[in-house]
Protein backbone atom coordinates (compact mmCIF):
# COMPACT_ATOMS: atom_id res chain seq x y z
CA UNK A 1 0.00 0.00 0.00
CA UNK A 2 1.16 3.53 -0.74
CA UNK A 3 1.28 5.88 2.22
CA UNK A 4 1.25 9.64 1.90
CA UNK A 5 -0.45 12.36 -0.06
CA UNK A 6 -1.84 10.63 -3.12
CA UNK A 7 -5.21 11.58 -4.52
CA UNK A 8 -7.13 9.65 -7.16
CA UNK A 9 -9.24 11.83 -9.45
CA UNK A 10 -11.92 9.87 -11.28
CA UNK A 11 -13.92 11.99 -13.70
CA UNK A 12 -15.47 11.27 -17.08
CA UNK A 13 -15.20 13.68 -20.01
CA UNK A 14 -17.15 12.64 -23.10
CA UNK A 15 -15.78 15.44 -25.30
CA UNK A 16 -12.24 14.09 -25.13
CA UNK A 17 -10.70 10.88 -26.38
CA UNK A 18 -8.97 9.47 -23.31
CA UNK A 19 -5.71 7.89 -24.45
CA UNK A 20 -4.32 6.81 -21.09
CA UNK A 21 -5.94 4.59 -18.49
CA UNK A 22 -3.51 5.25 -15.62
CA UNK A 23 -1.79 8.61 -15.19
CA UNK A 24 0.55 9.55 -12.36
CA UNK A 25 0.94 13.25 -11.63
CA UNK A 26 3.91 14.27 -9.49
CA UNK A 27 3.42 17.89 -8.43
CA UNK A 28 5.22 18.76 -5.18
CA UNK A 29 3.05 20.93 -2.96
CA UNK A 30 4.22 24.51 -3.51
CA UNK A 31 1.93 27.57 -3.68
CA UNK A 32 4.18 29.16 -6.31
CA UNK A 33 3.27 26.37 -8.78
CA UNK A 34 -0.44 26.08 -7.98
CA UNK A 35 -1.15 27.63 -11.38
CA UNK A 36 -0.18 24.27 -12.93
CA UNK A 37 -3.10 22.33 -11.45
CA UNK A 38 -5.44 22.91 -14.46
CA UNK A 39 -3.04 20.73 -16.46
CA UNK A 40 -4.37 17.62 -14.72
CA UNK A 41 -7.83 18.66 -13.51
CA UNK A 42 -9.50 16.92 -16.47
CA UNK A 43 -7.47 13.72 -16.52
CA UNK A 44 -9.46 10.52 -16.21
CA UNK A 45 -8.46 8.55 -13.10
CA UNK A 46 -5.28 10.44 -12.29
CA UNK A 47 -3.22 9.64 -9.22
CA UNK A 48 -1.94 13.00 -7.99
CA UNK A 49 1.03 12.89 -5.61
CA UNK A 50 2.03 16.14 -3.91
CA UNK A 51 4.39 14.73 -1.28
CA UNK A 52 4.62 12.57 1.80
CA UNK A 53 5.93 9.39 0.16
CA UNK A 54 9.32 7.68 0.05
CA UNK A 55 11.22 7.45 -3.24
CA UNK A 56 10.77 3.69 -3.40
CA UNK A 57 7.01 4.21 -3.13
CA UNK A 58 7.19 6.78 -5.90
CA UNK A 59 9.10 4.30 -8.08
CA UNK A 60 6.39 1.70 -7.58
CA UNK A 61 3.79 4.26 -8.65
CA UNK A 62 5.77 5.04 -11.79
CA UNK A 63 5.88 1.33 -12.67
CA UNK A 64 2.13 0.96 -12.20
CA UNK A 65 1.03 3.90 -14.34
CA UNK A 66 0.95 4.33 -18.12
CA UNK A 67 2.45 7.80 -18.13
CA UNK A 68 3.92 10.27 -15.66
CA UNK A 69 3.32 14.02 -15.57
CA UNK A 70 5.96 15.90 -13.57
CA UNK A 71 5.37 19.54 -12.68
CA UNK A 72 6.99 22.19 -10.51
CA UNK A 73 10.38 23.79 -9.96
CA UNK A 74 13.54 22.00 -10.90
CA UNK A 75 17.00 22.02 -12.43
CA UNK A 76 18.97 20.04 -15.04
CA UNK A 77 19.25 17.30 -12.40
CA UNK A 78 15.51 16.79 -11.91
CA UNK A 79 12.28 17.95 -10.29
CA UNK A 80 12.69 19.62 -6.90
CA UNK A 81 10.90 17.98 -3.98
CA UNK A 82 10.59 21.33 -2.11
CA UNK A 83 10.78 19.26 1.06
CA UNK A 84 7.67 17.23 0.26
CA UNK A 85 9.30 13.86 -0.54
CA UNK A 86 11.47 11.70 1.68
CA UNK A 87 14.51 9.55 1.05
CA UNK A 88 14.09 5.88 1.89
CA UNK A 89 15.51 4.79 5.25
CA UNK A 90 18.90 3.18 4.88
CA UNK A 91 19.36 4.16 1.22
CA UNK A 92 22.35 6.36 0.42
CA UNK A 93 21.90 8.65 -2.60
CA UNK A 94 24.60 10.73 -4.31
CA UNK A 95 24.69 14.08 -2.53
CA UNK A 96 23.04 16.12 -5.27
CA UNK A 97 20.22 13.56 -5.54
CA UNK A 98 19.13 13.59 -1.90
CA UNK A 99 15.90 14.93 -0.46
CA UNK A 100 16.16 17.97 -2.75
CA UNK A 101 14.71 16.00 -5.68
CA UNK A 102 11.47 14.10 -6.18
CA UNK A 103 12.55 13.05 -9.70
CA UNK A 104 16.23 12.47 -10.39
CA UNK A 105 18.57 10.05 -12.17
CA UNK A 106 17.45 7.17 -9.94
CA UNK A 107 14.07 7.28 -11.73
CA UNK A 108 15.41 7.34 -15.29
CA UNK A 109 15.30 3.60 -15.98
CA UNK A 110 11.60 3.50 -15.09
CA UNK A 111 10.73 6.67 -17.00
CA UNK A 112 12.52 5.30 -20.06
CA UNK A 113 9.88 2.57 -20.30
CA UNK A 114 7.18 5.15 -21.09
CA UNK A 115 6.83 7.31 -24.18
CA UNK A 116 4.23 9.95 -23.30
CA UNK A 117 5.56 11.58 -20.17
CA UNK A 118 5.32 15.32 -19.47
CA UNK A 119 8.26 17.18 -17.89
CA UNK A 120 7.48 20.80 -17.00
CA UNK A 121 10.10 22.49 -14.86
CA UNK A 122 13.00 24.87 -15.46
CA UNK A 123 15.69 23.23 -17.59
CA UNK A 124 13.88 19.91 -17.83
CA UNK A 125 15.22 19.71 -21.38
CA UNK A 126 18.72 19.02 -20.08
CA UNK A 127 17.43 16.19 -17.90
CA UNK A 128 15.34 14.68 -20.71
CA UNK A 129 18.04 14.96 -23.37
CA UNK A 130 20.82 13.67 -21.14
CA UNK A 131 18.86 10.54 -20.28
CA UNK A 132 17.22 10.13 -23.73
CA UNK A 133 13.69 10.20 -22.34
CA UNK A 134 10.54 10.64 -24.40
CA UNK A 135 7.60 12.98 -24.08
CA UNK A 136 6.65 16.67 -23.94
CA UNK A 137 9.06 18.87 -22.01
CA UNK A 138 10.19 22.41 -21.32
CA UNK A 139 13.49 24.18 -21.26
CA UNK A 140 13.93 27.17 -19.01
CA UNK A 141 10.35 28.18 -18.18
CA UNK A 142 9.68 31.61 -16.73
CA UNK A 143 6.94 31.46 -14.09
CA UNK A 144 8.04 34.29 -11.77
CA UNK A 145 9.10 37.92 -12.23
CA UNK A 146 12.51 37.19 -10.72
CA UNK A 147 13.07 34.45 -13.31
CA UNK A 148 12.14 36.89 -16.07
CA UNK A 149 14.77 39.34 -14.86
CA UNK A 150 17.34 36.53 -14.61
CA UNK A 151 16.59 35.57 -18.23
CA UNK A 152 17.06 39.14 -19.46
CA UNK A 153 13.42 40.25 -19.55
CA UNK A 154 13.87 43.20 -17.22
CA UNK A 155 10.79 45.30 -16.64
CA UNK A 156 8.47 42.31 -16.86
CA UNK A 157 5.29 42.89 -14.86
CA UNK A 158 3.55 40.37 -12.62
CA UNK A 159 0.44 40.58 -14.79
CA UNK A 160 2.40 39.40 -17.83
CA UNK A 161 3.77 36.41 -15.90
CA UNK A 162 0.33 35.54 -14.54
CA UNK A 163 -1.28 35.64 -17.98
CA UNK A 164 1.43 33.41 -19.41
CA UNK A 165 1.28 30.96 -16.50
CA UNK A 166 -2.46 30.53 -16.43
CA UNK A 167 -2.94 30.38 -20.19
CA UNK A 168 -0.19 27.78 -20.59
CA UNK A 169 -1.73 25.56 -17.92
CA UNK A 170 -5.21 25.97 -19.38
CA UNK A 171 -4.09 25.12 -22.91
CA UNK A 172 -2.03 22.10 -21.86
CA UNK A 173 -4.93 20.88 -19.74
CA UNK A 174 -7.29 21.07 -22.71
CA UNK A 175 -5.12 18.65 -24.70
CA UNK A 176 -3.62 16.50 -21.95
CA UNK A 177 -5.76 13.46 -22.78
CA UNK A 178 -4.75 13.44 -26.45
CA UNK A 179 -1.81 11.56 -28.02
CA UNK A 180 1.39 13.30 -26.96
CA UNK A 181 2.23 14.63 -30.45
CA UNK A 182 -1.23 16.19 -30.71
CA UNK A 183 -0.87 17.67 -27.24
CA UNK A 184 2.41 19.25 -28.25
CA UNK A 185 1.00 20.70 -31.48
CA UNK A 186 -2.08 22.04 -29.69
CA UNK A 187 0.01 23.80 -27.05
CA UNK A 188 2.38 25.30 -29.62
CA UNK A 189 -0.48 26.60 -31.73
CA UNK A 190 -2.60 28.02 -28.93
CA UNK A 191 -0.03 29.17 -26.38
CA UNK A 192 1.65 30.74 -29.38
CA UNK A 193 -1.25 33.17 -29.68
CA UNK A 194 0.25 35.08 -26.74
CA UNK A 195 3.75 35.53 -28.06
CA UNK A 196 3.18 38.76 -30.00
CA UNK A 197 2.09 40.70 -26.92
CA UNK A 198 3.66 38.79 -24.04
CA UNK A 199 7.47 38.51 -23.83
CA UNK A 200 7.25 35.79 -21.16
CA UNK A 201 5.11 33.61 -23.40
CA UNK A 202 7.47 34.29 -26.31
CA UNK A 203 10.44 33.14 -24.23
CA UNK A 204 8.70 30.01 -22.93
CA UNK A 205 7.08 29.08 -26.25
CA UNK A 206 10.48 28.81 -27.95
CA UNK A 207 11.57 26.34 -25.26
CA UNK A 208 8.88 23.68 -25.55
CA UNK A 209 9.96 20.35 -27.01
CA UNK A 210 8.77 16.90 -28.00
CA UNK A 211 10.87 13.73 -28.07
CA UNK A 212 9.22 10.68 -29.66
Amino acid sequence: MWMGKAICLSSCYTNKKVMYTKTLVIHPDDPSTDFLTPIYDNIFQATVVTGGVFKDELKQMIIYHDRVIMLGHGSPHGLFSVGMFRDDPGVVYPQRFNYAYAIDSTMVELLNQKESNVFIWCNADQFVNRHKLKGFYSGMFISEVSEAAYCGLRGTEQKQVDISNHYFAQILGEAINDPINQTYDYVLDNYGLLVEDNPVALYNHSRLYLAE
